[in-house]
């Protein structure tokens, strides 16, 4: 989904309505109460328009103009009923947004009368001033989802103005707290033009930056990442020192802006967090198993096909680099590597399809260098070296590792092999969060699994090697990640287990199975990581 919003278009015609209001020869218009339930007082107003009001145009303005709906001349073309209610009564909302309004209703009684390919706007006052992004949303009954329409927002007055072309809607006003439109910018010199920082919008979104104190403006594209506000809380942004120059002097070194955006760029499919159906009470997950758990109380806060049984590909790893620490190994202990090692990969795929580290026969390394190879980089070939050197037959390596998943109480857990190649290694969600837990207890798993990089030489030929995790959310960067490990075969789909600690000090495992894309695997992990922060948080 791509948002644009706050067309030089638009803002004209915003500009037009703001002055708007035309006189109306209507038949009446009525504020009044209606119950709807015992627990719920809802308001209402209805006003009548007819053919000479419609023809001139008319504002309708509800609840101490709370809630206006500019219908400009050609929007109607017949007379119509104009209902309005001010609900009161219970009702979801999207779990990662605050509700800053009342919930309205509004409907045309007349539909016929409504071109729906006219839109109109709306102004919608709200109750809560804050510095947070605010939009408008409406109910999509479809979706059971709040779904975003280009907003542009008037802080100073609380109000927002919004595009829509729905004869009847539910609508609301929404922010996205702690991501800033007002706020700080600083400047520091980068690529030298119209580019910021910012530590809400993702790179490539292209904001509007005003300089509240004059007025000045400049459009700038993100293309970094900053600053941290933990370090920074007032902080909205930082511009490039060629952009700050367009709004002040270098000189200031910071001044006060209000941020507009005009394009906001997707990340794993969603604009901030929110997909392209809708806002949901719950984050939606589509892969085809998950679990997200509370470690401390060990409560499940989500789940979906938890206790179904599929291939886990690479999550196997972990187990196996476990039952290996489990024989007490010296880290720095030198070993010769094996051609013959790799051979088992190529039981159960192709050799150019096998993630490998590219090491020659006979090559001399270390068992931490293994064991880092393995993790961070994922490799199959030093798993099985690992299994060579660990005093253990590799029959007996494998019986030690369905053992360990029993005893830990995985009881739907099994491997034939210790990469994960064979889809016959299987585990389902639940069974590999309690499976989590356990393994990460263990220091060198932990310490490995959440590097983003691991560089080393062989000891006889002095080959460089730089091993890159395959995690996307540790190079992010948005979490205090404490575990993670990916995984991907035809047949298990994408997989992905992350592990992290809220700022209680409370640890949250997400585990998900079977995404049909990486991006799926990325987008709907790090959703139910934010929802169980928000679920747990004291």
């Amino acid at each position: 989904m791509q948002i644009k919003i706050l067309s030089r278009k638009f803002n004209a015609i915003l500009l037009i309505l703001s002055v708007l209001s035309i006189s109306a020869g209507f038949v009446y218009a009525d504020d009044g109460i209606v119950n709807n339930s015992a627990q719920s007082v809802n308001k209402e107003y209805h006003i009548n328009l007819d053919k000479p009001t419609i023809a001139k145009g008319y504002t309708v303005s509800a609840f101490d103009n709370s809630l206006k709906l500019s219908l400009v001349p050609g929007i109607l073309s017949d007379d119509t009923g104009v209902d309005v209610l001010e609900l009161n009564e219970e009702m979801e909302t999207p779990w990662r947004l605050s509700r800053i309004s009342k919930i309205y209703q509004y409907e045309f009684l007349n539909k016929a009368a409504y071109d729906n390919h006219k839109p109109f706007y709306i102004q919608f006052s709200y109750n809560e001033q804050s510095n947070d992004y605010k939009q408008v949303f409406f109910y999509d009954k479809n979706y059971a989802a709040w779904r975003p329409l280009p907003t542009k927002d008037y802080s100073k007055e609380k109000f927002v103005r919004s595009l829509i072309h729905l004869p009847f809607a539910r609508i609301a006003v929404f922010s996205y707290p702690d991501v800033l439109t007002s706020g700080k910018a600083s400047w520091y010199k980068y690529k030298g033009g119209n580019f910021a920082a910012s530590p809400d919008f993702p790179k490539g979104s292209r904001l509007r930056v005003y300089n509240v104190e004059n007025n000045k403006f400049v459009d700038v594209e993100i293309n970094d990442y900053g600053p941290e506000r933990s370090l920074h809380p007032d902080r909205a942004i930082d511009l490039d020192k060629i952009a700050f120059s367009r709004l002040a002097p270098i000189s200031q070194g910071a001044i006060d802006v209000y941020i507009e955006p005009l394009y906001i760029a997707p990340e794993s499919g969603r604009v901030l967090g929110i997909a392209a159906s809708g806002a949901t009470a719950e984050p939606i997950i589509t892969v085809k198993s998950a679990v997200l758990i509370d470690e401390r109380t060990g409560n499940t806060i989500l789940e979906k096909n938890s206790t179904s049984t599929s291939p886990i590909a690479s999550l196997t790893k972990l187990i196996a680099i476990k039952a290996f620490l489990d024989t007490r190994p010296s880290l720095d202990r030198v070993v010769a590597y094996s051609v013959k090692d790799e051979e088992y990969n190529y039981q159960y795929c192709n050799k150019w399809e096998s993630a490998k580290l590219n090491i020659n026969d006979g090559e001399t390394l270390t068992i931490e260098d293994l064991l880092y190879a393995s993790l961070v980089g994922s490799a199959n070939n030093t798993v099985e070296t690992l299994v060579r050197v660990s005093g253990l037959s590799r029959e007996d390596f494998i019986k030690k590792m369905n053992e360990l998943v029993k005893s830990w109480g995985a009881v739907a857990t099994r491997f034939v092999e210790p990469t994960g190649l064979s889809p016959e290694n299987v585990s389902s969600a639940a069974d590999y969060a309690i499976i989590t837990k356990e393994v990460f207890t263990h220091p060198i798993i932990q310490k490995a699994s959440v590097m983003d990089e691991y560089k080393f030489y062989t000891i006889n030929a002095k080959k460089f090697h730089r091993i890159k995790n395959t995690n996307r959310l540790i190079k992010k960067n948005s979490f205090n990640i404490t575990g993670s490990k990916t995984g991907y075969l035809d047949e298990a789909g994408y997989c992905l287990m992350t592990r992290i600690k809220s700022k209680d000090g409370n640890n949250i495992i997400a585990v998900t199975l079977g995404a049909d894309s990486r991006d799926k695997s990325f987008g709907e992990t790090e959703e139910l990581l934010e929802y169980g922060i928000k679920k747990t948080q004291k």
